[in-house]
C-alpha cells in the first residue's frame, strides 16, 4: 500500500511538471486571435491573455470577454464562469476560475470598434 502511494505521488508530480500552459490560435472574420494562459491550468484562479490582430496590426480598441462552462451531467450541476478582459501591455487579460477539473468549453467574444461581435468556440482540459 505504501509503495502504491509513493508511485501515485511520483506520477502526479511528473504530470504537474509536464503540464503546459494553454496557447491556442485561431482566426475569425479576418482577425487573428491568440488565447494563452500564464501557466498550466489549475482548479481555482487562472490568468488568460488574448491578443487580437488584423492585417498583422494589433487591435487594442476591442471589448473582450469569455464564458467558460461545463454542461450539466448526472449528479453535477451546470457550471459557468464569465471573465471580462482589460487591456494590459497590449494584451487583453482576464481571470477565470475553474471550480473543478475536467473539460471546459468556452466562447471567446470580442466586439470591435465597428460594433460587430465576433465569437470563437473551443474547449480546454484541466
Amino acid at each position: 500500500m505504501k509503495l502504491l502511494k509513493i508511485f501515485s505521488m511520483i506520477a502526479l508530480f511528473i504530470g504537474v511538471l509536464n503540464a503546459d500552459p494553454i496557447d491556442l490560435n485561431g482566426s475569425k472574420n479576418g482577425y487573428d486571435v491568440t488565447l494563452k494562459s500564464e501557466k498550466s491550468l489549475v482548479v481555482g484562479d487562472n490568468n488568460f491573455y488574448v491578443t487580437l490582430a488584423k492585417d498583422g496590426k494589433p487591435v487594442t480598441d476591442a471589448k473582450v470577454k469569455a464564458k467558460f462552462f461545463m454542461p450539466e451531467m448526472p449528479g453535477m450541476p451546470y457550471m459557468e464562469y464569465v471573465g471580462k478582459a482589460k487591456l494590459v501591455d497590449g494584451k487583453y487579460k482576464m481571470l477565470i476560475n475553474f471550480s473543478m477539473s475536467g473539460t471546459w468549453q468556452y466562447h471567446l467574444m470580442f466586439k470591435t470598434a465597428d460594433g460587430k461581435v465576433h465569437k470563437l468556440r473551443s474547449s480546454v482540459n484541466l
